[in-house]
């Protein structure tokens, strides 16, 4: 399989976390308990899938100082992600500056993401 097909599911994942995501926004607050639920096991299984198949993409090949960045931004905005997103379930301060930081932490993920995956495409495993 090519690196361009392994991240086919990764990317419906990522999709649907993300309209999960909107949908929670949607439901106003207090967040609606089983909606943030399926966003956060989702998202789980997104960073889960994402990391088997770039783990796999990877192996045996030698890791360019770039790609290697872009790997480290993915993990650190993962980590806002799930950082925001329970200090905005726990209804703490600051929720607008959390929001943004989230809203954010999306924005880079993808971004680096895409580059990651446009960069793993001449990789055969």
């Amino acid at each position: 399989m090519d690196a361009t097909a392994r991240f086919i599911i990764p990317g419906i994942v990522f999709l649907l976390t993300f309209l999960s995501g909107v949908w929670l926004s949607r439901s106003g607050k207090p967040l609606h308990a089983a909606v943030f639920t399926v966003h956060k096991l989702i998202a789980l299984g997104t960073v889960v899938a994402t990391a088997i198949q770039t783990y796999h993409a990877l192996k045996g090949g030698e890791i360019q100082t770039i790609l290697s960045a872009l790997i480290i931004l993915i993990g650190l905005s993962v980590v806002a992600l799930f950082a925001t997103g329970a200090l905005m379930s726990a209804n703490k301060p600051a929720y607008n500056m959390l929001l943004f930081i989230h809203k954010v932490s999306v924005f880079l993920a993808l971004i680096a993401g895409a580059a990651t995956i446009y960069l793993l495409t001449g990789r055969t495993s």
